[in-house]
Parts: structure tokens; C-alpha cells; sequence
């Protein structure tokens, strides 16, 4: 029998799909089950790991707390996005990945039983996160208005509880690629304030917005620079998942708590990696745009080769959702009919959120060219016949 800690954790399921495809060994499949890119890392980024290798001062645990350059330019990343002014040496921790992070955190907040406020559907990680630190997960349910997400901002009141102790918020959201609207936000952060709870802000793919849509930053909201965590990552924007490099930046109050369970989690974040992420995030903001133009463009292609079949339109980030309850039958059972049929690799969102999500399937478009998504359709329609 597992252990309490354990109870209500499921697989992710990408490893599984991950496995399957690669025992294929056919290059015909369209690999879209798994958030890998294609795009490169910054400039100078390859060759700053490089040179570290060989450096005596990037093979050691010391700072703890992360390379004072890179925990400064974390801190003036979020004080630019946010419009708050972070003192690096007082409120910035490195961690060894975005999720890292994430865990440290709630670690750090979470009595047992405590209630973590996430959207639905939601990344399994970040799910398997809360129960692995004891909290209780409850969801402000998206909902499909016109082929794209919507939050359903009239729940939000309802899933708040006097146990809730954190929100968990990520937008744009995976897998969905929703992003909250400025009255999502007004919602979410007036309700986060009116029981006294953290904002723990996934910061990931904060920056890969579509179509124009507006920027806005939790902290930057009345009242909510002293409780908003935000937790970034060189993974997403910068390309450099490999890296295992991410950042803590949060109010001087709950810094030396999360520092404790950073330093008795991973003891320090990577040692090679930690002048590239610098030069990254120093990186000008033209980077993340272009590439975030690059996905905008694949996305498209998929909208048009499946226009008219039922997958919702992300408004951000690498993913998005198909619904196959039209189908009449599972997100499991379509993904096993894609790959044998149509060669295509896609992940069922099993477990990530309430039971919608048994009808859920991803298809990630970070790691295709947009001259292999033609065809797409086709890839469907064989997997339906």
C-alpha cells in the first residue's frame, strides 16, 4: 500500500505515450504528445554551459540560494513584468526548474488538509505537487464559449473555503493554453485577498501570448504585491528545458521559509547552468517573441487543418485541448486510435483536473514545423474511421 503522501497521485501519462511513439521508430509519427521544442536557446546560451563545464566556481553547491547575477536578473525580470520592485537579495532563490520551485513553495505554505485554488483543466504535475505537500486541490472550472476558454469567473466564490490557503494560478494555463483576461485577474486576486491566501503565480509561459493579447502580472494588482509568489523558468520561453534551471521570487515575509525547504529539497539549483540562464534572461524580449510568433504560426495551422472538429483555440503557450466526447469515446481511447491509425503521438489528459478530463486530448505544437502539421485532418479522420 503507498503511503498517505501518495494517496489520490496519478501518472502523467506523457512518459507512457513518450514510449510507445519511440518504440515505433518511425519518423511518419508526428510527435505531439510531450512539451519538447525544436527552437534553439538564446544566443550565447550553448556556449556559456560549455565554458562552464570546466569551471571549479560552476562545480560547486555554493551559493546555495543560486549565483547572485542570476538571482538579480530573475529579480529584475519580475519587477519589469510586474511593475514591483524586488530586492534580489531579499526576496530571489533559485530553484532546479520551475516545478522545483513550485514544490518548495507549497512546502513552504501548506498545513495538511490546507486547500490549493487551481483552474480546470491543469497540468497532473502541478496536481501531484499539492498532494505531495498535503493540500487539498479544488478547481474554478474553464468552460468552452465559442470554440476558445473562459473562466468561470461566478465560480470563483464558491470553491473558497476558510481552508484555502493558496491560489495556484498559470496563464497561460496548461495544457489548455487559456490565459486570463484583466477581469479574470480582478477576480481571481480579489477573491485570493478576501481569505488571506498566497498567489503562487506559474510564471512559465507567461510571456507566449497570442494574437495580441493583453500582458498582465498578478502582483501588479492593489494589495497583492505581499502575497504573490512568482515561480518562472528558463524551460519554456528560453528554450532550455535541459537546463533544469527556474526562480522563486516572493515577499522578504516568506523568503528564509522557502529557502529552508529549497536548500533540504535539491540543496542548490544546477551549477553549469546557471551563467546561460543569466545571459537568457538578460536576453531582450524581441527572443521570447519571435519564438512565441513561431508557435502562433503552428497553431494556426492546426486551427485550420481541424476547423469545424471540436479542439479549443489557445490563446498562449505550447499546447492545446481537442474534446472527443463528440466522438463518443474517451481522450484514452482516441489517443490509442492516433497513433495506430493516424501516426500521431497525443497525450490524454486522464486525471488532469475533474473527470472532463477523461475526454481531453493534447496535442503540443512546440516541437513540429508547421510543414509537418499539414495533413493533419487527415491524421484525425483515419483515426476516427
Amino acid at each position: 500500500m503507498s503511503v498517505s503522501r501518495l494517496q489520490g497521485m496519478a501518472s502523467i501519462g506523457v512518459d507512457r505515450m513518450g514510449s510507445l511513439a519511440d518504440q515505433l521508430n518511425n519518423p511518419e509519427v508526428l510527435r505531439l504528445e510531450n512539451l519538447d521544442t525544436d527552437l534553439r536557446p538564446p544566443q550565447g546560451v550553448i556556449e556559456a554551459t560549455q565554458q562552464a563545464a570546466a569551471l571549479d566556481s560552476a562545480n560547486s553547491y555554493l551559493p546555495f540560494l543560486g549565483a547572485n547575477s542570476l538571482r538579480q536578473a530573475a529579480a529584475d525580470l519580475v519587477s519589469r513584468l510586474s511593475g514591483v520592485n524586488y530586492d534580489w537579495n531579499n526576496s530571489t532563490i533559485v530553484s532546479a526548474g520551475g516545478l522545483n520551485g513550485i514544490l518548495n513553495v507549497l512546502l513552504a505554505l501548506l498545513e495538511p488538509g490546507d486547500e490549493v485554488v487551481m483552474t480546470d483543466p491543469i497540468y497532473i504535475g502541478l496536481i501531484n505537487r499539492v498532494r505531495l505537500a498535503h493540500g487539498i486541490p479544488t478547481y474554478i472550472p474553464y468552460q468552452i464559449v465559442d470554440g476558445a476558454w473562459r473562466l468561470d469567473r461566478d465560480r470563483i466564490r464558491e470553491v473558497i473555503t476558510p481552508r484555502t490557503r493558496v491560489f495556484l494560478m498559470m496563464s497561460p494555463s496548461m495544457p489548455s493554453g487559456a490565459v486570463f483576461s484583466r477581469r479574470d485577474w480582478e477576480a481571481i486576486c480579489d477573491a485570493c485577498q478576501s481569505v488571506g491566501a498566497w498567489m503562487l503565480y506559474d510564471s512559465a509561459m507567461e510571456r507566449l501570448l497570442f494574437d495580441s493579447i493583453e500582458y498582465v502580472h498578478p502582483a501588479s494588482f492593489t494589495g497583492m504585491a505581499e502575497r504573490t509568489i512568482t515561480v518562472g523558468a528558463v524551460s519554456k520561453e528560453y528554450r532550455m528545458i535541459g537546463w533544469r534551471v527556474g526562480w522563486i521570487v516572493a515577499p522578504p515575509s516568506i523568503v528564509n521559509d522557502i529557502g529552508l525547504v529549497n536548500i533540504s529539497n535539491v540543496v542548490c539549483p544546477v551549477g553549469i547552468a546557471q551563467e546561460a540562464a543569466t545571459i537568457a534572461l538578460r536576453t531582450p524580449d524581441s527572443d521570447v517573441a519571435a519564438a512565441a510568433q513561431i508557435w502562433q504560426g503552428r497553431r494556426d495551422v492546426i486551427l485550420q487543418e481541424l476547423a469545424g472538429l471540436p479542439v479549443v483555440k489557445p490563446q498562449g503557450g505550447w499546447s492545446m485541448l481537442m474534446d472527443t466526447s463528440s466522438f463518443g469515446i474517451t481522450a484514452a481511447e482516441f489517443s490509442k486510435r492516433l497513433l495506430e491509425r493516424g501516426k500521431v503521438a497525443a497525450t490524454p489528459m486522464t486525471n488532469w483536473g475533474t473527470a472532463r478530463t477523461e475526454y481531453l486530448i493534447r496535442f503540443v505544437y512546440s516541437n513540429e514545423p508547421a510543414e509537418r502539421l499539414v495533413g493533419f485532418r487527415q491524421r484525425i479522420e483515419a483515426a476516427l474511421t
